[in-house]
């Protein structure tokens, strides 16, 4: 039973999970993807685990055979409920702490353990009869198997139905007089029950109202049960005084192993229920190989997961964009008209290698990516009146941070800077910037309307968002390998600005 953890295969790597959200989440809206994928699932506590990247291609692979193996819908229906059973039985649990009378909370105890050892009996078939083939998941069967027939398992749950087919045996009288409430042993009394319902039976005529009342869910309890609870224990001291040392000796007595896999399992349960309403809605998604080694890399049919997840949920279209890098290219430029899709377009290289790093399926048909270090994005800020450095200035201090901390595995993302800067100047900084991210040789894609950067060497690629050609106005919101022209880009900015000789015209006769 070598079996430790089902989102890590190596001890050392469980319990180094991130408190807070890396830096560039709310640029790639990795922020908005991760709150709707945990979304109800707060006591889980599952965003650490998104917000660590994984270092190592073998724990990504190990996670993938598990997802793998969790999309088939009969066992990952079993595992859900099988993590249904678990939560009522902590949430049975937890509720004790609160109640403050003795026997029914040793009571309720019994049945939280008798509970959980059907769970793990019903849970270790399920694994037998499944069809696993993941490292993760077959380990894990295997624990189980070695769990549930050690002798400290066997123990638990004879003790427990013992307990619970002795209490349920207990038969007592109870006579309810003014204030006053006695209970003695059951003698042999005729049970009147039957007699008063076959009486009344015949008062019965068709469909009638329903006046029993319903019960809540919720435990209560009073002083008077409590009272007679304790009166029941001293008529039957030998079963109370039994369950009273069951409880005391058992009071851990869910496996650690066995409740990590409960929290842990959630991650895979979460990402494919998220995954599965955007594959109803036609979208593709793969498991991608993962290099640390290689930057050859390409995606197609990929998408921008946070804004499709939007556009299926108001019955819109998502368009899907391809990229690859071969040999020595490392840097992918993006020009076009605005609102062309070119900022979305860099979010996705992002977010596929993010969750790729994570071991889940990303958005596409087919994909290889690059196992990173670090991701470094630099999307356009709203100037900071609080430094009393300009935004131009701050631009440049923020670039400088990250070409200090960037090593060749690091990905950058830059996202049309330097718009505060004249035009001469936006393009001798541009320049500069990425001849020093060509000379540390890490990939980037640089959303910009520098054209002259886009074949500054053979390390980069430029890619064009298109218009229809009929009408240069329509954004096809496709992205394409082309050699940056700017005559899109020219007729959006004309238009942004009103500049064009129609918009002119207007502000002429206005």
């Amino acid at each position: 039973m070598v079996f430790k953890s089902i989102l890590y295969d190596k001890d050392n790597t469980a319990g180094t999970e991130a408190a807070k959200a890396p830096d560039f989440f709310s640029d790639l809206n990795l922020d908005q993807i991760v709150d709707a994928i945990t979304a109800g699932r707060d006591e889980y506590n599952l965003k650490p685990v998104f917000y660590s990247p994984l270092r190592d291609t073998g724990t990504i692979v190990y996670r993938q055979s598990v997802m793998r193996d969790l999309e088939d819908n009969e066992l990952i229906e079993k595992i859900k409920l099988y993590t249904q059973r678990m939560r009522s039985i902590i949430q049975s649990l937890d509720s004790l702490k609160n109640i403050g009378y003795k026997y029914f909370e040793e009571g309720l105890f019994l049945d939280a353990v008798n509970d959980y050892c059907e769970a793990i009996d019903l849970l270790k078939d399920d694994l037998i009869n499944a069809n696993l083939s993941s490292s993760g998941l077959l380990s894990f069967r295997e624990y189980v198997s070695g769990y549930t027939g050690s002798d400290g398992f066997k123990t638990l749950r004879a003790q427990a139905a013992e307990l619970k087919k002795d209490l349920s045996e207990i038969r007592y009288c109870m006579t309810v007089k003014s204030n006053c409430i006695k209970v003695r042993k059951y003698e042999g009394e005729p049970d009147y029950s039957a007699d008063v319902l076959k009486t009344f039976e015949k008062f019965k005529s068709g469909a009638v109202k329903d006046y029993r009342i319903k019960l809540r869910s919720t435990y209560e309890i009073n002083h008077v049960m409590s009272g007679v609870l304790d009166l029941l224990a001293r008529l039957y001291p030998g079963v109370f005084s039994r369950l009273s040392s069951f409880c005391a000796k058992n009071k851990v007595f869910i496996d650690e192993t066995i409740n990590n896999f409960y929290r842990e399992i959630q991650f895979y349960v979460s990402c494919l229920d998220y995954i599965n309403d955007l594959k109803c809605a036609g979208l593709k998604f793969c498991y991608p190989e993962i290099s640390s080694s290689s930057k050859e890399i390409y995606s197609y049919e990929g998408f921008d997961l946070a804004l499709a997840y939007n556009l299926t949920r108001e019955n819109c279209a998502v368009v899907s964009n391809d990229f690859y890098l071969k040999g020595k290219e490392r840097v992918i430029v993006v020009s076009g008209p605005n609102q062309g899709g070119k900022t979305t377009f860099a979010r996705a290289f992002g977010q596929a290698h993010y969750l790729a790093s994570l071991g889940c399926p990303v958005p596409g048909r087919e994909a290889r990516l690059y196992l990173f270090d670090r991701i470094f994005t630099h999307f356009e800020r709203v100037e900071d009146l609080s430094n009393l450095r300009g935004k131009l200035q701050d631009d440049i201090v923020r670039f400088r941070g990250i070409l200090n901390e960037a090593t060749p595995q690091s990905i950058i993302i830059m996202n049309e800077t330097f718009n505060s800067a004249t035009l001469n100047d936006a393009v001798f900084l541009s320049k500069k910037i990425m001849a020093d991210i060509l000379r540390l040789d890490s990939l980037c894609v640089c959303v910009t309307f520098i054209v002259e950067i886009a074949d500054m060497s053979e390390k980069t690629v430029s890619m064009v968002s298109t218009v229809v050609p009929e009408n240069p106005a329509t954004r096809t919101f496709k992205i394409i390998r082309k050699k940056a022209d700017g005559l899109a880009y020219a007729h959006s900015i004309a238009e942004k600005y009103r500049l064009t000789f129609d918009r002119i015209k207007e502000r002429i006769e206005e």
